[in-house]
């Protein structure tokens, strides 16, 4: 009998904060019962809500159960920065610039946006969660300045528009003096990605699909022509499965020794009052991407998406057992700190609300793990630290994959590789948190 069993579950450090500004969330579902269904989704993130919305566009009342370990929006999806880019964003390149087809992973990605927007308006999701607003690249050095150009350069060669703003427009545009200039890029959604993805849903458990929280997966095994999906409550049985639980993909002992489990963080505010927005400045929302991927986001939200607030993100720890430890919290916190009294001196000293790290996972090789896995079982995982796009696309395919379709997202996923093995341990560990920390210093101004 063919078996997978998880070892691990997710672990998580520090708050969902974009989760726990919106207030507490209505009583979940709960699994109590064996029950059948014909699809069952493991992960209630980006890709598995995606997943399961595809799947009732492809088959109309189907019987499809998904399983959450914890609360919606209290994992990855709670935890991103919430831009979701249409362009390259290579985070292991220099400027963002992608090493494949450019044109391609735009045409992905923005088919990837287009269903998360129609997603948007069939479920009424409050649009202050999905804003078109684009993103800045924002540059400190002369160095990052010539990364941006080099950057809009690219862009115009793909025919993608984009705007250089000198330093007196981002000024007037965050209310910091810090940077040189910027280069704006109109395509990105900014969403508020808890309530984008509590309205997700929301929305699917309308349309009859069973979203269960508090329901880890244990393992799944083969019964004859089916799959029974195990639980500490119950179990599923289904035809078909789909993994969309990104970088815990290993924990079910697929592509072990291939995967980099890599930890982000970050930092938010209390809500800012009259005196504080007054001494601000600036526009009432906006999201910086630093120049050099290893620099620092910064995103400041109104109160149609939380509250008056900034959010900063910088800091990256390879933890290959998937878990961020408090020192891994704290430390970030420190340079978190710093670099927001660093952009906003006029804030110094704001104590932070909310401080908590972020999983990602990432191949050396930039590929994703989205086909087929087993006879009924496939997988939209390792989204490359791209979890809001690459994640939606990776669902849409996994569940078109499921059911003998195509798209573009199906054929995007079809042409790649497997991840490259990584070196052994500790080498591993010890060898990727030292580059991690040599280019954070690096890009500390960033």
């Amino acid at each position: 009998m063919t078996s997978y069993r998880a070892t691990r579950r997710p672990v998580h450090q520090g708050p969902a904060a974009w989760n726990v500004i919106l207030g507490p969330q209505p009583d979940p579902q709960t699994l109590e019962a064996d029950r059948t269904a014909d699809f069952v989704v493991i992960g209630a993130g980006f890709a598995g809500l995606s997943a399961a919305r595809r799947l009732t566009q492809l088959q109309p009342g189907a019987r499809i159960a998904v399983l959450e370990a914890g609360r919606v929006a209290e994992g990855a999806a709670g935890r991103n920065s919430g831009f979701m880019i249409d362009l390259p964003h290579d985070l292991q390149s220099e400027d963002y610039a992608g090493a494949g087809d450019d044109r391609r992973m735009i045409e992905v990605n923005r088919h990837a946006i287009r269903f998360a927007a129609e997603a948007v308006d069939a479920y009424g999701i409050d649009k202050n969660y999905f804003d078109r607003a684009g993103k800045v690249n924002g540059a400190v050095s002369a160095a990052a300045e010539a990364h941006n150009r080099s950057y809009a350069r690219h862009l115009e060669t793909l025919g993608e528009s984009c705007e250089m703003l000198d330093a007196q427009a981002m000024r007037e545009m965050t209310g910091s003096g810090h940077y040189r200039s910027g280069l704006y890029s109109p395509g990105t959604v900014m969403l508020q990605p808890a309530g984008y993805i509590r309205g997700l849903a929301k929305g699917l458990r309308a349309d009859g699909v069973d979203i269960y929280e508090g329901a880890a997966c244990t393992r799944i095994d083969r019964v004859g022509a089916d799959w029974q999906v195990h639980t500490d409550q119950a179990r599923i049985t289904a035809p078909r499965v789909i993994l969309t639980v990104n970088g815990h993909l290993e924990s079910f002992g697929i592509e072990k020794g291939r995967l980099l489990q890599l930890f982000l963080f970050a930092v938010m505010t209390p809500e800012l009052d009259a005196d504080a927005l007054g001494r601000l400045g600036g526009q009432p929302r906006w999201g910086i991407t630093p120049s050099d991927p290893m620099g620092t986001t910064v995103r400041r939200i109104d109160s149609g998406q939380g509250g008056n607030r900034i959010v900063v993100r910088t800091c990256a720890a390879l933890r290959p057992g998937m878990r961020a430890t408090p020192r891994d919290v704290t430390r970030a916190a420190r340079v978190m700190q710093a670099k927001f009294d660093q952009r906003f001196p006029q804030l110094a000293g704001l104590r932070m609300e909310h401080a908590w790290a972020g999983h990602l996972c990432l191949s050396l090789n930039g590929v994703s793990v989205t086909r087929q896995l087993d006879e009924g079982v496939f997988s939209g995982c390792v989204q490359n630290g791209l979890g809001t796009a690459r994640g939606t696309l990776a669902g849409i395919a996994a569940a078109e994959m499921a059911v003998g379709d195509a798209s573009c997202a199906t054929q995007y996923f079809a042409g790649e590789s497997r991840p490259k093995r990584l070196p052994p341990q500790p080498f591993q560990q010890i060898g990727a948190n030292a580059v991690l920390r040599i280019k954070e210093w690096r890009a500390r101004e960033e």
